[in-house]
Parts: C-alpha cells; sequence; structure tokens
C-alpha cells in the first residue's frame, strides 16, 4: 500500500458532501499531477519566465528551455501553488491561468476537464483548501521516486475505482507481473543491452499509467545506466492516458511519444516498429462496436496487414492486440524484435481447427515467433483470480531455440500477500522470480515438472472427418449415381490427429501419411465400414499448456474407499440418531 497514496486521498476527506465518493477521483487525480509537475518546475521557475519574455516563438523557446534546464515542458505563468492563494477572490481565475500556460505537449489536464472541476471547487467553496492541502506535499523527485509516485497513482486509482464500483485492474497491472514480464523480456539481450551508448525503444499499446513503461526502463538503467530507452505507448482511457504521460514527461522523456486513442481502430505509430513490445491487454474485451473497421483493414492490407492472420471471436480481443505487437516488431534485419504480453487461458486453445484464434497460433508458430509462455499463479491480478499467462515472442531466435517453444509452469512460485488487494493474494517475491527467469535461461528440461521444451509441430493437428455409411431398410448400404456409399450425418463424427502420431517427424507436410496411419490403428479396428472424408480435413493449432504438466495421481485401494465411506456413514448415522432423540 502507497503511505503517500493514502495521505493525498485522505485529502478527498475534504470534499465530503458536495462531492460523492466515486468523484473523489476527478479532483484528487489532476491536482496530485498538477502538484507533481509544480514541483520539478520549481527550481527554474524564474529562468524559464525570463527566456518567455525573450522568445516569443513557442518552438523556439521549447528549444532554449531545453537547452537551459534539460526539460521537453514548462509553464511560463506567474502563478504556481507557492503564490497561488495570495489572491484569494482570483485563486479560480489564476489557477485556470497557470494550466492554460503549460507548454503545448502537457495537454493532460483536458482529459481530466478540471477547468470544469475547478469552477465546481469554487463554487462549492472548496478551491481554497484544496489548493492549500495539495501545496504542503513535496512532489519533486528528489522527494518522491518515480516508483513511489506511480504507486500513489496506482493506489489512488484503486480507491477511486472501488469507490464507485469499477474494475479497478482494467487501468494497471500488478508491479510484481510486470517485474517478471520485464525480466523475461530483456533476459535473452541483457548482455547486449550493457552495451556503451545503447539505444533502446519500448512500446505499449495498452500503456495504462504507465507501469510497464516506467519498470522496463528502470531495468535497463540498472543494467547500464548510460543506456537510452525510447518510451512509446497509446492509451484510450483518459484519466490513465493522463498520468502516464505526466509520469513520463516529469521523467525527461518526448511527450509526444504517448498518444491517446484506440489501438486497434486508431494506431498511433503507423509504420513504426521497436526493439521491444509488452502489452497487458483487457481480457475478454467485446470489439464488436469495432469489428466494422477491424474486418475492412484486414480485408484491405491483405496479407501483410496486421490482422491478416485471422481474427478472434468478437467476445474477446485479447489475440488483436497479440497480432498488433507482432506487427510492432522490428525486422529480423534490423536486429530484430521482441514482445512480452500478459493474457488469460483462452488464446491458447480457444477455437476449433481454422477457426480465426487456432488460425492465429498456426501463423504464429509457423513463423516460428512463439519463444516462451509461462504460466502465472492464480490471484495475482486486482481484479480476477484467473489463471494467467505470460507470452514471449521473438522474430530473431537465438539458434538453439529455433523452432522449439518453451512452456513454463510458474503456478507455484508465488508468495502469500497480507493484506489482499481485491482478488490479488499472492505476489512473485524476487526469489519467485529469479526461480522462473532461471527456468527460462536454462532452456531444457532438467526440471520436468516446471519446465518443458516442445518443437512447434507438437502443437499442430488435422481434425478429420469420419464417416460412416448410411444402412437401408434391408440392411445394405446406401448408394450414390457412381456406387459409393453415401454417409450417415447422424453417425459422422471427427477425430484429432497430432502432426506428431506415432512418432511422426514431417510436421504439416505428412498429413496424408500420418492420418492415414492414425486412422487404420485407432479408428478401423473399431468400425471397419469407416471412412476418412479428405475433403473435410482442417488443420488446427493449439497449446494445451495444462496437459503437459498433469501429474496423474491414482486412486486409493478399494478398500480404503470403503473404509472411509464407511466411516462418513457412521458419522451421518449417529448424527441422525442425535435428532431423533
Amino acid at each position: 500500500m502507497s503511505t503517500l497514496g493514502s495521505f493525498i486521498w485522505s485529502i478527498a476527506d475534504q470534499l465530503r458532501g458536495p462531492y460523492r465518493p466515486n468523484q473523489y477521483g476527478t479532483v484528487i487525480l489532476p491536482f496530485t499531477i498538477l502538484r507533481r509537475l509544480d514541483c520539478i518546475l520549481e527550481p527554474d521557475r524564474t529562468m524559464v519566465r525570463e527566456l518567455a519574455a525573450r522568445y516569443e516563438n513557442p518552438n523556439r523557446l521549447k528549444v532554449e528551455v531545453k537547452k537551459a534546464t534539460g526539460r521537453t515542458f514548462y509553464n511560463t505563468s506567474n502563478y504556481e501553488f507557492a503564490n497561488l492563494l495570495t489572491d484569494a477572490d482570483g485563486l479560480a481565475d489564476n489557477l485556470a491561468d497557470y494550466i492554460d500556460r503549460f507548454s503545448s505537449d502537457v495537454d493532460v489536464f483536458e482529459y481530466f476537464d478540471f477547468k470544469k472541476e475547478i469552477q465546481a471547487l469554487e463554487k462549492a467553496g472548496l478551491l481554497r483548501e484544496i489548493v492549500q492541502s495539495f501545496g504542503t506535499v513535496d512532489l519533486h523527485p528528489d522527494e518522491v521516486s518515480n516508483a513511489d509516485m506511480g504507486d500513489a497513482f496506482e493506489y489512488i486509482i484503486r480507491k477511486f475505482n472501488e469507490a464507485a464500483n469499477e474494475t479497478s485492474g482494467d487501468h494497471y497491472t500488478p508491479r510484481d507481473a510486470i517485474r517478471l514480464l520485464v525480466d523475461l523480456l530483456f533476459a535473452e539481450k541483457d548482455v547486449d543491452l550493457t552495451e556503451d551508448g545503447i539505444i533502446r525503444s519500448l512500446y505499449d499499446p495498452t500503456a495504462g499509467t504507465g507501469g510497464m513503461l516506467s519498470l522496463a526502463e528502470e531495468h535497463l538503467l540498472a543494467e547500464n545506466p548510460e543506456a537510452k530507452l525510447s518510451l512509446y505507448g497509446q492509451e484510450y482511457n483518459p484519466q490513465s492516458y493522463a498520468i502516464c504521460k505526466s509520469d513520463l514527461l516529469a521523467k525527461g522523456h518526448d511527450a509526444t511519444n504517448i498518444d491517446f486513442g484506440n489501438t486497434l481502430t486508431d494506431d498511433a505509430f503507423k509504420g513504426r516498429q521497436f526493439d521491444y513490445c509488452m502489452s497487458n491487454p483487457p481480457y475478454g474485451v467485446d470489439w464488436k462496436q469495432y469489428a466494422k473497421a477491424i474486418k475492412e483493414e484486414r480485408d484491405s492490407a491483405g496479407p501483410y496487414g496486421r490482422f491478416a492472420p485471422g481474427l478472434p471471436a468478437t467476445s474477446d480481443g485479447q489475440m488483436l492486440f497479440l497480432l498488433h505487437l507482432v506487427h510492432k516488431m522490428r525486422a529480423p534485419e534490423d536486429g530484430g524484435g521482441r514482445v512480452g504480453i500478459v493474457m488469460n487461458g483462452s488464446p491458447l486453445f480457444n477455437g476449433g481447427a481454422e477457426s480465426g484464434p487456432s488460425n492465429i497460433r498456426k501463423w504464429l508458430l509457423e513463423k516460428d515467433l512463439v519463444e516462451a509462455i509461462v504460466a502465472l499463479p492464480t490471484n495475482m491480478f486486482f481484479n480476477t483470480g484467473i489463471a494467467t499467462y505470460i507470452w514471449i515472442l521473438d522474430n530473431a531466435k537465438h539458434s538453439d531455440r529455433q523452432g522449439k517453444v518453451q512452456l513454463i509452469d510458474g503456478t507455484s512460485f508465488w508468495t502469500k500477500m497480507r493484506p489482499s488487494l481485491g482478488s490479488k493474494n499472492r505476489e512473485i517475491s524476487k526469489d519467485d522470480r529469479a526461480k522462473i527467469v532461471r527456468l527460462y535461461a536454462e532452456f531444457e528440461d532438467a526440471d520436468p515438472d516446471h519446465s518443458k521444451v516442445l518443437g512447434n509441430d507438437e502443437f499442430g493437428y488435422w481434425t478429420i472427418t469420419v464417416e460412416r455409411p448410411l444402412l437401408d431398410l434391408d440392411g445394405n448400404p446406401v448408394v450414390d449415381r457412381k456406387g459409393y456409399p453415401k454417409p450417415d450425418s447422424k453417425k459422422r463424427d471427427t477425430e484429432n490427429v497430432p502432426f506428431t502420431y506415432g512418432g511422426a517427424s514431417a510436421g504439416s507436410a505428412g498429413e496424408r501419411e500420418v492420418i492415414q496411419t492414425y486412422f487404420d490403428a485407432e479408428v478401423k479396428p473399431h468400425v471397419p465400414e469407416a471412412w476418412i472424408d479428405w475433403a473435410k480435413t482442417k488443420t488446427g493449432y493449439e497449446i494445451p499448456f495444462t496437459r503437459h504438466f498433469y501429474k496423474y495421481v491414482p486412486l486409493p485401494p478399494l478398500a480404503e474407499i470403503d473404509a472411509a465411506l464407511e466411516k462418513q456413514v457412521a458419522k451421518i448415522l449417529k448424527l441422525l440418531r442425535e435428532v431423533e432423540a
């Protein structure tokens, strides 16, 4: 729990009455951002005002401010928290002036409709009290680190959404899950990241409040303080966007790299590719309202478009973000790109052969893009206890990983949280994280209970249609004009035949031979009159994660089961006798 966040949220008690609890965030969040930026600007405020008097052109002023302060943003107002209260009658107008005089890249207050909120506070007689309270909090990065500031924002958002009975987990991902994703994303190229003068780019299409971007940068700078990581992101929730952008502004990043909007329908970085991409897209979110635009893009973009491999069901858009991220990976000839994405279990296996999800898996595996999938502990996220998985993709795999996928069962690597936060009562500790990363680095089956390395073909299968003849009243098969037996649709069946059945190693190229071998061994002995309708054969791919780590637990002996039942029956009879008495 964030102590700072708790303190800032306590200021919301002053809003009680004119504001309902579910409205507190509309005041607390923008004021927190404003105070953070105010503290950052304070040391150079006089210098910036002098520069503003000298340079009227905003572009020239921005260049001069950057040279003088190292910052990409500024404010030219004569007001600040330190002097806003000196003019009590003009407080609302002066605060509005302060907001208006930020450089154009600081658009975050528009997304809170903050000026409207200022007028509402003034009308309620609360504006002076709120400004005074925030003025006592020192939020300069020297006093409050970026990590602590991020924790504070997330705490405030969670409290706000709890009050509004909304889903806080839609807006951010637990830090422990992000740290594991970042460690895995950078693990394969950690050596490269220590090079002098290294410059890399990182992109998050569902940036939320910027937690993933911030922790990725923290990881890289810990490895190489001289490294430069350019951060890019897009976010469609106005409040989350504002927090993310202001957080990166405070760290000196280019604010134009963070854009507002729906990534699926309006890619803000069209044509751009990145060294690293990461995302925790919303689970099970319906995309029917975007379906027309997405399908039109797929049809017009052709085979190289981002949604060309297939479309998932409109009830769940996770795999759309997966395809989008793959589209954003830097090309192999330019050094390659890596992707880390957190999803629930459905993208592993939903959809039958040649359905949209299956075709997406087929494309990913045949392109050899999937490097590793890690099962996370349940109860890891704030708003759900379901199973979740980290997928790591790479379009320039190390030679020993080519043609293979590593599955890691990390469900047992967790530490109990006290107290819990919503549905989250487990966390991945530093030691837990190290164990999972070590399994990934070892890339072998030395610990088969937790790590398995499988060939891409081991996830492929054919769905075959098995027909049986339609019989006449006399018991003889009904035949068509060519003398072939007609199939009985009521007896029609399908079978899934793995690419690797019987030890086959030819992959999809062995279709005819492997299917026939399977049919002769598994079907024909039981229904000798059956045949395969080859025209209906479909190719599918699934990743049955749980099946690969399933452990058979034999049932106890029958005598032991009988004894246990007799014991329970005796207890029940005793209770019944007591009731009758």
